[in-house]
């Protein structure tokens, strides 16, 4: 198959870490063709979805992990698969690209369907499971969230659409920044904030389930450092090995039927004890983790998966 890759630039990725990377280096194992571009370079001419890139060969060395081709513009409804694997922040340019992408998309495969992760974000898709989420409140008002924090005492603050633990402020019993807290998020944009009831579970870590075409594959542990509330990776969070719980089966098995459904092929979600905190769907990570620990590589199960909806849609 002939698959692009709009993400970040793949230069300054970390090769052990990154998802994907290994995406790619197994597309490249199974045969297919790799094309790289970062979103800034898709674009919509008179009908066309467009990209200007370069093709691409990659390999598992460090300080030469990508070669690149020649730049070329290539139209994308030519292509067989398109992956949507920029980092948030999810602004008004990420969903953009969703809207241009949705236009090439069942025909060339989108991965994941740019409609549903343009409307079931990371913090707002849990919402449809509350039943599985800690209690939670999604507000700009002050007030709604000083009212939340006087129920629960202890909670944690974050942006809605914020990534990688950036901005995640923990407010117990006695804190007394919630206000100015509020001033400084609400001053930098106009997005409402998300608050949670603090999970002392966290300290035992939060787990990372991967799913694929909504069946749990695998899970890895992230445990947040000595005196740190986020475990995050990005933040320092340690993984290390973890199995599934009945609990976390039980919590898979009521959201990954709505994944499949929505084409959520590749999701991260994120369990902290007994409790759904996010589901990742905009460009979760974790797989190389899991492959380390367990050996399960995830990525040949996702493209096997691709693979399998290509098949289906060419007959």
């Amino acid at each position: 198959m002939k698959v692009a890759l709009q993400m970040d630039p793949i230069g300054s990725v970390n090769i052990d870490a990154d998802s994907t990377f290994r995406l790619a280096l197994e597309a490249q194992a199974r045969g297919h063709e790799l094309f790289f571009y970062t979103p800034d370079r898709l674009a919509f001419q008179e009908g066309r979805i467009t990209a200007r890139g370069w093709p691409i060969t990659v390999q598992q060395v460090h300080g030469a992990h990508v070669n690149f081709g020649p730049e070329q513009e290539i139209d994308l409804a030519d292509w067989d698969v398109v992956w949507l694997r920029q980092d948030p922040p999810f602004d008004m340019g990420y969903i953009t690209t969703t809207h241009l992408l949705e236009m090439v998309h069942p025909k060339t495969l989108v991965v994941n369907d740019p409609f549903w992760v343009r409307n079931s974000p990371e913090k707002l898709l849990v919402l449809a499971f509350s039943d599985l989420t800690p209690p939670t409140t999604i507000a700009r008002d002050l007030q709604t969230i000083r009212n939340f924090k006087a129920r629960h005492g202890d909670v944690i603050l974050k942006p809605l659409y914020g990534n990688g633990g950036a901005g995640v402020f923990r407010l117990d019993h006695n804190d007394r920044n919630l206000a100015s807290l509020h001033e400084l998020f609400t001053s930098i944009n106009s997005e409402p904030l998300i608050v949670q009831k603090f999970l002392p579970a966290v300290a035992q870590g939060d787990k990372r389930i991967i799913l694929v075409d909504g069946q749990p594959v695998g899970a890895i542990n992230r445990v947040p450092q000595a005196g740190e509330t986020r475990s995050n990776m990005h933040a320092g969070g340690r993984p290390e090995p973890v199995g599934l719980t009945e609990r976390d089966r039980e919590i898979c098995a009521k959201i990954g039927p709505v994944l499949r459904e929505k084409g959520q092929i590749f999701v991260g979600i994120d369990v902290i004890g007994d409790y759904l905190t996010e589901i990742n769907v905009t460009s979760p990570t974790g797989i190389q983790e899991l492959e380390r620990f367990d050996g399960t590589n995830s990525a040949a199960l996702i493209w096997k998966a691709i693979e399998e909806k290509r098949a289906a849609f060419a007959r």
